[in-house]
């Protein structure tokens, strides 16, 4: 649960959204992510509406979430707690381990004030990550829909373990 993560329509070459293109969206929610009494980041879902249909689908319209971190976190503590969390929602955990190795490739250490970002088409997606918006850098890519989906439903499944996050980002009050 400490990623950034962006949907988007395809716009750019096979699908890829050109990575400036949900800079000018609107905020749908905001939600502050703290265990304990520590902060860990502050995130920030939007959409070119800043609207979010509620829907089986995840990701059924173009949304970005933007997380930016309050303290720092390295590779493994992002990985296993993107791990822990597919656990949590009922995912395989053969097919979780087959992802963490993928994402393993992709996510870096991260520091306080640092961002990352996910954008998806909602099939595909790309991972960025910058110290502060406008300096994106790209990571790395994701051709399966069905990883794309299981990240996105670390923030957005009505399962997630942080239902109060998900209600602020998706703007229910």
């Amino acid at each position: 649960m400490f990623f950034h993560c962006v949907t988007a329509s395809a716009t750019g070459i096979a699908g890829v959204i050109s990575q400036d293109d949900w800079k000018a969206w609107k905020p749908v929610g905001q939600a502050q992510l703290s265990v304990f009494f520590f902060d860990v980041y502050t995130s920030t879902l939007l959409t070119p509406s800043g609207q979010y249909e509620i829907s089986q689908d995840l990701s059924p319209h173009p949304l970005a979430l933007n997380i930016e971190y309050q303290r720092s976190i390295s590779q493994a503590q992002l990985l296993d707690a993107t791990y822990d969390q597919w656990l949590k929602l009922g995912y395989d955990q053969a097919q979780a381990k087959d992802w963490i190795n993928r994402l393993g490739t992709i996510f870096p250490s991260v520091k306080k004030g640092q961002q990352l970002t996910y954008v998806t088409n909602g099939q595909i997606g790309q991972f960025y990550y910058s110290v502060g918006l406008p300096n994106d850098r790209l990571l790395g890519r994701i051709d399966d829909e069905q990883l794309n989906d299981a990240f996105l439903a670390i923030w957005l499944s009505p399962e997630t373990e942080y239902a109060d996050l998900r209600r602020e980002l998706i703007g229910i009050k």
